[in-house]
């Protein structure tokens, strides 16, 4: 349930409305938006009368009963308003939500020595990508498959952060490594095959870090839903949901199916910001750019793109990633199309010349 407080109310009428209301065996929660604020009760509302809640004060203009199962995850909860996730970074404060420019995040699935990450951030960054990715830990699904060089990686993700100012994201497999990730990465990832990992959804809640929540790969929306409602019931408002594609029936021609429909229908039931990771939604190279775009028109706020140096070398995922060379290609023509949406701001104004011969470096 939630209750909308009429704007220009002053902050001591709203504290006595959250003190009346504490006396309902419920969790209050205040959301502060940009042009009004919403008071949050979490729990058993249905026995609440909303004629006395009415009564407590005049400043009160709308009570709304939440009827989704995800609450705080809810659009309602919000009042219809968007949340906007402000990651701080060395080159300065990047936000991700619906009324900011589009957010890039590139780079290599795994890390695997210091001079390809470096490299590789330095190109992404002299494109306009915002973050690094790369992956420490990497759940694979046969155990003799390169898992990831663990926390040793982390050391060289920040090294690539020290040279570029990109932001870090990096993926956190289990709670035990949660504090260490947590450490080095200014977006902590948690994947696919974790999404309904409860206990690292309940850890990752604890912490105020920002989560990239990936949705699972046979997950409905509603359950990907729920299971951000885990980090956010555990106090943690910072969740992004990517898309990263769902399992298929014909395995032949594409590794998942990219499902571009999530962001209409999400921007009817959440506030939270969406990315799309075209890249492992098509499994191939040669698909990542014009699903890129598309998912761009179709108005996400944030891409995911596997980069990497030479692909045909690469220790994981190297057929979905491009190389240096045609991630340029791509943010050049990204850029045309955020600006023509409204949401290109965010990009660097690097020449065709400065990018090339950051390739060349590579």
């Amino acid at each position: 349930m939630i209750i909308v407080i009429k704007p220009q109310t002053p902050t001591i009428e709203v504290h006595r409305i959250i003190n009346e209301l504490s006396h309902y065996p419920v969790n209050i929660e205040k959301i502060q938006g940009k042009y009004k604020v919403v008071i949050g009760l979490v729990g058993e509302t249905n026995s609440i009368n909303l004629e006395n809640i009415q009564q407590i004060s005049p400043c009160i203009e709308q009570m709304i009963r939440v009827k989704q199962p995800f609450k705080r995850a809810s659009l309602e909860y919000r009042h219809g308003e968007p949340s906007e996730i402000a990651v701080p970074t060395p080159n300065g404060i990047v936000t991700f939500g619906q009324n900011h420019p589009l957010v890039v995040v590139a780079g290599p699935c795994s890390v695997e020595n210091e001079e390809m990450i470096v490299e590789t951030a330095q190109v992404v960054k002299a494109s306009g990508a915002q973050f690094l990715r790369g992956g420490a830990y990497k759940p694979r699904t046969s155990p003799y498959a390169f898992q990831g060089h663990g926390e040793s990686a982390l050391y060289l993700l920040a090294k690539a952060r020290e040279a570029t100012g990109l932001g870090i994201i990096t993926e956190v497999m289990d709670t035990s490594d949660l504090e260490v990730v947590a450490q080095f990465a200014d977006v902590v990832q948690i994947g696919a095959r974790n999404m309904q990992n409860f206990s690292l959804l309940k850890k990752a809640g604890a912490t105020l870090k920002p989560i990239l929540l990936k949705r699972g790969m046979s997950a409905t929306i509603e359950e990907w839903l729920m299971a951000a409602e885990y980090i956010l019931a555990a106090g943690n408002p910072n969740v992004i949901l990517c898309e990263r594609g769902i399992r298929n029936f014909d395995r032949q021609y594409t590794r998942n199916t990219l499902d571009l429909s999530v962001v209409p229908v999400l921007r009817t039931l959440t506030h939270l910001p969406i990315m799309i990771d075209p890249s492992h939604g098509t499994g191939y190279s040669q698909y990542v750019p014009t699903m890129a775009k598309a998912s761009v028109a179709a108005g996400t706020d944030s891409l995911m793109i596997e980069v990497h140096p030479n692909p045909s070398s690469a220790l994981s995922d190297g057929p979905q990633s491009l190389t240096p060379a045609d991630f340029v290609e791509l943010m050049q023509e990204i850029h045309s199309l955020a600006q023509y949406f409204g949401r290109g701001k965010a990009f660097s104004t690097a020449t065709t010349v400065q990018l090339r011969a950051a390739c060349i470096n590579v």
